[in-house]
C-alpha cells in the first residue's frame, strides 16, 4: 500500500479530470466550485486504500472513490443551504456565492453524476456499487432527518445522536470502504467487515468534528466556531453537559440554547464554558478514542489482510482522531 499522501494526490489529479467546463455554466460552475475547495478526501483515499487492501490495483477503485466524493459534497451542498451556513472548509459557501436555488438545482445534479460514475464498471460491480450507494444515500437522508428533528425537541439521547450521527456520516464513510471491496472483488464477509471498520471510524470522525465545531481554530477548521452552538444542536457536548452539570448550569444551557442573538459571541463563549467545567468536553475525548478501538478491533478480525496493510490503516484512523482540522 501507498502513503495517504500519495492516495490524495492520485484521487487529485483524477479529480481535475472531472471538474471541467460544462454548460449551462450557471448549473455547473457551483458544482466546479464546491469540488475545488479541496477538504480531507477522507472518503475516497478509503476507498483506494480498502482496494488494495484486497490487493487491486487502487486506479479499478477511482470511479468509485469519485462517486462518493461527489455525493459528500452534493449533502454539503444542501446542508449549508439548511443550516444557513456562509462558510465551508473557509471559503463561501455556493448558497452564499450564488443563491439558494442555484445550490439546490446544482445538488442535484451532483447526485445524479455521482450514480453515473458507476457505469465505468461491469454489469455486477455495477449492481452491487448502485445498490449500497441507494441504501447508503437514503441513511445519509434519514440522518439529517433526525438532525433538524433534534433541534426542536427539548430532550435527546445519547443513543439517539449516536444513531443520526451514524446514519447522517458514519455509514458513508463505512460505504466508501465497502466500495473499494466490492471493486477489488473481496468476499461478502470481507466487504461486511470493511465497513464495520469504515461506520466506526466515521462516528469517531464525526464526534471529533463536534469537539473541533466548539473548540477548534477557526483559521484551520475551516467552517465558522461555534456553529452547532449558535444553531443551537443538540450535539454530543450538549447532552452530556446536561448530564453532568449541577440544577443551575443545566437550566443556564438549556436557555441558552433557546436564544437566537444578532451577537453570538457571548453565547459561544458561555457554553464552551460550560462544556469544559461540567466534563462534557473530556467526555466527548474518550467517546472518539473508544470507536477509533472499536473500528480497529474490527480491523484486526479481518485474518484475509496482510499485518502491514492493517497497520496503514490504523495509523491513518489514528491521525483522523488526533486532527485538529
Amino acid at each position: 500500500m501507498q502513503t495517504v499522501e500519495y492516495y490524495q494526490e492520485a484521487f487529485g489529479t483524477f479529480l481535475k479530470t472531472f471538474v471541467k467546463r460544462r454548460e449551462p455554466e450557471t448549473l455547473y460552475d457551483p458544482v466546479n466550485y464546491i469540488l475545488n475547495l479541496g477538504g480531507k478526501r477522507l472518503r475516497p483515499v478509503l476507498t483506494l486504500m480498502t482496494a488494495e487492501l484486497f490487493n487491486c490495483d487502487y486506479t479499478q477503485a477511482l470511479n468509485a472513490a469519485l462517486s462518493i466524493e461527489v455525493f459528500h459534497n452534493f449533502s454539503l451542498v444542501h446542508d449549508d443551504i439548511m443550516d444557513d451556513a456562509p462558510l465551508r472548509r473557509g471559503k463561501e459557501t455556493v448558497h452564499e456565492k450564488w443563491d439558494i436555488n442555484t445550490g439546490i438545482l446544482s445538488g442535484d445534479a451532483m447526485l445524479i453524476l455521482a450514480y453515473q460514475l458507476f457505469e465505468n464498471y461491469d454489469a455486477n460491480t455495477f449492481q452491487a456499487l448502485a445498490k449500497l450507494f441507494s441504501k447508503t444515500a437514503l441513511e445519509v437522508c434519514e440522518g439529517q432527518q433526525y438532525d433538524i428533528d433534534f433541534e426542536t425537541r427539548d430532550v435527546v439521547g445519547i443513543d439517539e445522536y449516536l444513531k443520526m450521527i451514524e446514519y447522517k456520516t458514519a455509514v458513508l464513510v463505512g460505504a466508501a470502504m465497502q466500495m473499494g471491496a466490492i471493486v477489488s472483488k473481496a468476499s461478502t464477509d470481507d466487504q461486511i467487515a470493511i465497513y464495520e471498520f469504515g461506520k466506526n471510524l466515521g462516528i469517531a470522525f464525526q464526534l471529533q468534528d463536534d469537539y473541533l465545531d466548539a473548540f477548534g481554530n477557526p483559521e484551520t477548521f475551516g467552517k465558522q466556531v461555534g456553529g452547532d452552538i449558535i444553531e443551537n444542536k443538540k450535539t454530543y457536548l450538549y447532552i452530556k453537559a446536561l448530564e453532568f452539570s449541577n440544577a443551575h448550569e443545566a437550566l443556564e444551557l438549556q436557555h441558552l440554547f433557546s436564544l437566537n442573538p444578532t451577537d453570538t459571541t457571548d453565547k459561544v463563549t458561555t457554553a464552551k464554558q460550560i462544556f469544559a467545567s461540567s466534563g462534557s468536553a473530556d467526555a466527548i475525548k474518550k467517546e472518539v478514542a473508544h470507536y477509533t478501538e472499536k473500528a480497529f478491533l474490527v480491523l484486526d478480525s479481518l485474518t484475509s489482510v496482510d499485518d502491514h496493510k492493517k497497520a496503514a490503516l490504523k495509523q491513518f484512523g489514528a491521525s483522523l482522531m488526533n486532527r485538529e482540522v
